[in-house]
């Protein structure tokens, strides 16, 4: 993927996750439905079930309560806070750190003694999000 298609579709997501956080924090009682395709689909959580109330907990100051709720809350809400401004720098000083950052991540994350822990974070999270719902 080029530069400028990733550094678009990365700041169109990160304003999209800004806007429905924001639009979640002011309209709480649209908290009623779930988003999530495999919860409506099959009626279990996903991996990242969660994620958006754990983002709101941790910008409304509780860490705990946001770890409690999924774990990748943290890992989104510094996504949704660094990234923009990374990329923004990229662009103004006509630099490509983040991108090669991001070729080196994509290489690193491929390799089985870094991809196989992962995949058991993932799944160890899944089974969190299942516990919490019994």
């Amino acid at each position: 993927m080029s530069k400028n298609k990733l550094y678009s579709l990365l700041l169109i997501a990160c304003s999209a996750g800004f806007i429905y956080l924001l639009y979640q924090l002011y309209y709480p009682e649209s908290n009623t439905y779930s988003v999530c395709i495999i919860k409506n689909i099959s009626g279990f959580p996903c991996p990242s079930c969660g994620a958006t109330r754990a983002v709101q907990l941790l910008f409304k100051g509780d860490f705990m309560g946001s770890i409690l709720m999924n774990p990748f809350g943290i890992i989104i809400s510094a996504i949704l806070i660094l990234l923009p401004f990374w990329i923004v720098i990229d662009l103004i000083l006509k630099k490509e750190t983040f991108y090669t950052f991001y070729n080196k991540m994509e290489c690193l994350l491929k390799q089985k003694k870094i991809a196989i822990p992962l995949i058991i974070l993932v799944l160890l999270n899944w089974i969190w999000n299942f516990n919490k719902v019994i």
